[in-house]
């Protein structure tokens, strides 16, 4: 059994955690009215306060775009980004704010990809995502061509892609292509299912994340992660916060 195994299960911390040695929060749905992120303003303003608490002292919030339902350009982030920047800046809250985007790699990626009209973080790194029913037929392909482009690819939640939990060989594929993986903190949790817990740990035993982030959409999420600055897991997580590019994006 791993480090990350055996303290599965222990007890509860009684100080909580401080998230600060992340420093950067790469995965976020702030920007309201645009995905399934918050609603308003105020709500944004009460996760970035929250995330603030957590000891995250810069944000980039990664709205969907999706082909079909959540159909975010650049230009549509870029706009929204501004309203919250001046609510956060209104509000005296002393916090840094940027915007990418979490792409789907569905059949309209290709046309932003030839576009240019991808939003990045760091240096030209871009957050990805992929349906949870089945791998994208041309995956290999397209990952190429993404990274034929100059663009640095992110793989959001890594944990949470059941397709692969029986071919495990397909991370390590990632990782062999230069491709970073991306934890979601609360899977640590089981806040998505035992199963995807079960794969956070497999691949923190095996060293193949290089990027934490919230994924935090709303109350529901906040609160998930404040009770995680009291969880075992985390605070070894925290320990190895050294080997993550949380601090370069």
């Amino acid at each position: 059994m791993g480090m990350f195994g055996q303290i599965f299960g222990q007890n509860r911390l009684r100080e909580p955690l401080d998230f600060s040695d992340f420093a950067t929060d790469m995965h976020s749905h702030l920007i309201p009215g645009i995905d399934d992120g918050v609603k308003s303003v105020e709500e944004s303003l009460e996760m970035i306060r929250g995330l603030k608490d957590l000891g995250f002292k810069k944000l980039i919030t990664t709205p969907h775009a999706m082909a079909d339902v959540y159909t975010n350009s650049s230009d549509i982030i870029r706009s929204g980004l501004q309203d919250v920047r001046k609510a956060v800046a209104d509000s005296g809250l002393d916090v840094e704010i940027e915007a990418a985007a979490e792409y789907l790699l569905d059949d309209g990626f290709r046309d932003k990809l030839e576009a240019g009209d991808l939003l990045t973080m760091g240096k030209r790194h871009i957050l990805v995502e992929m349906s949870y029913i089945m791998e994208p037929v041309n995956l290999n392909h397209l990952l190429f061509d993404i990274q034929t482009a100059g663009y640095r690819i992110i793989m959001a939640h890594a944990e949470r892609y059941s397709f692969w939990f029986n071919n495990k060989e397909r991370y390590q594929q990632m990782l062999d292509r230069g491709i970073h993986l991306q934890l979601n903190l609360l899977s640590l949790s089981g806040y998505y299912g035992k199963e995807v817990k079960r794969m956070a740990l497999w691949l923190l035993e095996h060293d193949m994340y290089s990027v934490v982030g919230t994924d935090l959409h709303n109350e529901v999420y906040l609160k998930e992660l404040q009770q995680l600055q009291y969880d075992p897991l985390m605070k070894k997580l925290m320990e190895k916060s050294g080997d993550f590019i949380n601090k370069e994006l």
